[in-house]
């Protein structure tokens, strides 16, 4: 096991253990691919959700935010594409009986090239100190060249072979690769099938009379039907943008890596409609604006890059992904695509209602075209707790685990703790929450030594702690503790406020990313 792999184990257990990431219906064996979110990682889910809401809508003016419905008229889904072409290349081990996505299996064969091209750089970096130079050592380096040609090789192979849905080519490739089952070990493999992803289901009172629907495999489309009613009611001009945050459903045939793939899954996305001709300005400038939010977030620069398609969707002229350096390599977090108007178009003819924007200033009619954002929220709570996760040696030999997890995110802000359960130290530190909770997300403790509550609270990632001694009720001082540096200092009552929002409020944040 790698050390990255043993991050990832310790950090799902720890999920589990701290009341973050719970199974779903674990006392029944549980559900594959479908979990809940604990106490804990609700709070830090909706404090992700509400930064986001408040950046993209409540910061821009030409962005208004809705709450479409999972279902919708089936006709929906056949105009978008999905009920005839929303599936995944799968092939099986006959060895294992285990199933896997024919492109990923590609995706981490070209991974593994790419740990030993880092694994080089490392070394070089080790040998020649403040000398290295990365990039020419990876444009120089004969092994490295190499190595990044059968990338590229591969990589413009599997490219083709998906855009021309070509199969059998597929199966070829993982066969030249010598890309082994992680189960049996063996190439025994299946012809590569395509399954598709939708959820199907019934509504109606009896079977004879019920009608097909389908849970939505995206948010996007419950926004394209809802364009006009949005464009009508807030009498926006191009460009502006519809945002909305909500569920979707795939049928996922081989989910994997704890939250990062599931069965259902929660979207962050917004659709901007920009007049044609415009939509590769537009593109550049939602790909800069998206980047710099997530390195707001204080996760490492370092940790993020753009991952341009080369093999576009059929409805879409240009594409990205914002990718994250994940325990298990850098995957896909947040993406960004050119729609053009595909999906407006589709819905007009579908549904033969007209769906132009008529231009004022230019005194023409026509139908937008769409620039996406789309972050998958469950992908970004995952990464928030990965890169969070840290255990550090004390001077006393012992270890802590902390989350250090973004102060404005944190799922508790502040922990009042009395350092005793007597003398009227409980009264005091409830009479101080009292105050704190209408302004923060807070909890109370007291049972256990101070040690063992201060490393309670570290585990769940919260920024401050507040403890009550018996000086508090002679003087209205407390001790501040500060869970990245385990720094405790003597602060009065009435300055507590000042001190927890200036390092817990994403207001100096925003600011940041507007500078």
């Amino acid at each position: 096991m790698t050390n990255n792999e043993d991050i990832f184990k310790k950090v799902t257990a720890h999920c589990k253990e701290y009341g973050f990431v719970f199974q779903s219906s674990e006392i029944y064996d549980g559900l594959a691919a479908t979990y809940d979110y604990g106490p804990f990682g609700s709070e830090l889910k909706n404090n992700i959700k509400d930064y986001w809401w408040k950046s993209m809508v409540n910061l821009n003016d030409n962005i208004v935010g809705i709450d479409s419905a999972i279902f919708m008229h089936p006709s929906v889904w056949k105009a978008s594409g999905h009920v005839d072409a929303f599936n995944d290349p799968l092939i099986d081990n006959k060895d294992s009986k285990k199933r896997y996505r024919a492109d990923n299996l590609i995706e981490d064969y070209i991974q593994k090239i790419n740990s030993k091209i880092e694994k080089d750089c490392i070394k070089a970096e080790k040998k020649y100190g403040d000398n290295f130079n990365r990039q020419e050592f990876l444009s120089t380096n004969k092994r490295i060249i190499e190595r990044q040609k059968k990338i590229d090789k591969i990589e413009n192979k599997i490219t083709l072979f998906l855009k021309e849905n070509d199969l059998p080519s597929i199966k070829n490739l993982i066969e030249e690769l010598d890309i082994k089952c992680p189960i049996s070990g063996t190439c025994n493999w299946t012809d590569v099938r395509q399954f598709n992803l939708m959820f199907k289901t019934e509504v109606g009172a009896n079977q004879d009379t019920s009608s097909d629907l389908f849970l939505r495999p995206e948010t996007a489309q419950g926004i394209f039907v809802n364009y006009l009613n949005v464009q009508k009611t807030t009498r926006l001009k191009l460009p502006f943008g519809v945002a909305q945050i909500g569920k979707a459903f795939r049928n996922e045939i081989i989910a994997r890596q704890f939250i990062f793939r599931m069965r259902e899954f929660e979207q962050m996305e917004m659709q901007f409609f920009v007049k044609p001709g415009k939509e590769m300005i537009w593109y550049d400038y939602w790909k800069k604006s998206r980047m710099l939010w997530h390195k707001s977030l204080g996760m490492g620069e370092e940790n993020y890059r753009f991952h341009d398609h080369e093999n576009l969707a059929h409805y879409a002229n240009a594409a990205t992904d914002i990718e994250f350096n994940f325990p298990f390599g850098f995957k896909e977090l947040e993406g960004i695509h050119s729609r053009t108007n595909f999906d407006l178009k589709a819905h007009q003819e579908k549904s033969g209602r007209k769906i132009n924007f008529f231009d004022a200033e230019e005194q023409e009619s026509y139908v937008p075209y769409v620039i996406e954002t789309s972050i998958g929220l469950d992908r970004l709570f995952l990464a928030v707790l990965c890169h969070s996760y840290k255990e550090e040696k004390l001077d006393n030999n012992e270890t802590r685990v902390v989350l250090k997890i973004p102060a404005f995110l944190a799922p508790i802000k502040v922990a009042v703790l009395p350092l005793t359960k007597k003398d009227g130290l409980p009264e005091k530190a409830k009479e101080i929450l009292g105050e704190l909770k209408l302004l923060y997300n807070c909890k109370y403790e007291e049972k256990d030594s101070i040690g063992k509550r201060y490393r309670r609270q570290d585990a769940i990632g919260t920024p401050f702690c507040v403890t009550i001694d018996h000086q508090t009720l002679n003087d209205n001082s407390i001790t501040l503790r500060d869970r990245d540096s385990m720094e405790q200092k003597r602060i009065q009552i009435e300055d507590l406020n000042l001190i927890i929002s200036k390092k817990t409020s994403y207001i100096n944040v925003v600011k940041a990313i507007e500078e």
